[in-house]
């Protein structure tokens, strides 16, 4: 028997500015070759309002009202269709919410709920006009067919495990439009997802339904090998490995989170990036299995103002335990640890110059103070080869720019810098690899 084909869309809030997306969103779901799953973001700009009234509750007053009059004027007549009573459950639960928080402040089960409402709204939303269009589509809340996620309150991954157990695979039927970005913590509770959260909720349904492929819609033109940010063009990556993709996206991408390709390496389901109205190669990247054939730079991660924080010990066992100690405290401070590299008697670990007065003091609560040395930025070479390419790259490398060798995995080289003019380093490197025309190699 033939696998039946699924495809699982993503449509981010960049692609739910006016109601002229929605119909293009419908163009991409009756082209979709076998079943299309959907998970949707809030529509722009609504979660940041959303938060807004969470804070100040003399925002909150026409919220609602607000909310209510933006989602009817993407999709007129919801408040009277058959999903009409959930659009107005929803504009209750926002109001209830705002109460419990003008009541107390610090009540984080209210604030989630608030905040999710966001993408509740668009479900309805997104589901209303296809079904005007022909499409028998229906809204589904991720927490109510039975998506875990691995914490409380906050939580940073989709538990797959537990939630292969409690998936209510009958509530997929048709074309489903899910909520992104929340579930179901550990207390039973709402947690919500961190950066990236809807786009790993799309790549973990994938995995659950054992989907065909994803594609994150948005409106950039795919993975570029330089964040844009600096100010080099470049085109977009035609295709990344799953290991170069989690590199890239660690460091320095804001189009992918790591978390989002997780779910997909190990059962090999592909990842396309494409843009809403460009479905051209050019502007489109897929992430797939790592390949190794030929070895070159595909994208460089760059990340500005680091510093390295580097720890005697004197106990192994110590070590390992304080260490572990120690990254809970970063993650409770929202600290990123961007390389850590641990031997007995040494730890060594690079983490942004502006949280480094914070974290000398949780590395003096478990270990020694630190010794520090600041750079002008941590780059990745991110491509995959092995380490003999990789350290011949490096001596290249070295013959040009006064680079310190940080760490090597098969995906990248990972280097310090201490160079005043990052950007006229990186536009080298840019025109050294090709990068401006990384599709055509």
């Amino acid at each position: 028997m033939t696998k039946e084909l699924i495809t699982v869309h993503k449509f981010g809030g960049s692609c739910l500015r006016d109601s002229s997306d929605l119909e293009r969103i419908s163009q991409v779901i009756q082209q979709t070759d076998g079943q299309a799953i959907i998970v949707v973001s809030a529509l722009w700009g609504t979660t940041d309002r959303l938060l807004r009234a969470a804070h100040e509750p003399r925002y909150a007053g026409r919220l609602v009202h607000d909310l209510e009059e933006q989602h009817l004027r993407f999709a007129p007549g919801l408040a009277d269709s058959k999903v009409g009573h959930l659009f107005k459950a929803v504009l209750g639960g926002i109001e209830t919410s705002l109460v419990a928080l003008a009541v107390n402040p610090q009540d984080n089960i209210a604030k989630n709920r608030l905040l999710a409402a966001g993408e509740r709204l668009s479900a309805l939303v997104v589901s209303h006009f296809l079904n005007i269009k022909g499409i028998d589509s229906h809204p589904v809340g991720a927490e109510d067919i039975g998506l875990r996620l691995n914490g409380k309150g906050k939580a940073p991954t989709v538990d797959l495990q537990s939630s292969k157990l409690n998936l209510d695979l009958s509530a997929l039927q048709g074309t489903p439009v899910i909520t992104g970005w929340f579930g179901q913590g550990d207390d039973g509770e709402l947690a919500l997802l961190g950066r990236g959260g809807s786009d790993h909720t799309a790549t973990a349904i994938a995995n659950l339904v054992d989907a065909t492929e994803v594609i994150l819609w948005k409106d950039v033109a795919g993975v570029l090998p330089i964040n844009p940010r600096w100010g080099i063009e470049t085109t977009a990556i035609h295709y990344l490995g799953y290991g170069e993709a989690m590199e890239l996206s660690r460091l320095d991408t804001p189009v992918i989170h790591p978390a989002t390709v997780e779910p997909l390496s190990s059962v090999g389901i592909p990842l396309k990036i494409m843009h809403l109205y460009q479905e051209k190669e050019f502007s489109q990247t897929t992430i797939g299995p790592d390949i190794y054939d030929e070895y070159r730079i595909k994208g460089i991660g760059c990340l500005a103002s680091v510093a390295s924080l580097s720890i005697e010990t004197l106990s192994l066992e110590a070590q390992s335990k304080n260490l572990g100690h120690l990254l809970v405290d970063f993650s409770n401070e929202d600290i990123s640890c961007w390389n850590l590299h641990s031997q007995p008697g040494e730890l060594r670990l690079i983490i942004s110059q502006h949280d480094l007065i914070k974290s000398q003091q949780i590395v003096a609560k478990h270990f020694q103070s630190p010794t520090v040395k600041t750079y002008s930025a941590m780059i990745s070479l991110v491509g995959n080869g092995t380490e003999q390419q990789q350290m011949a790259l490096f001596e290249e490398i070295s013959n040009k720019w006064e680079f310190e060798l940080l760490s090597q995995s098969p995906h990248s080289v990972r280097l310090l810098a201490n160079v005043e003019d990052i950007k006229s380093i990186l536009v080298e490197m840019s025109q050294c690899y090709n990068l401006c025309n990384t599709l055509h190699q």
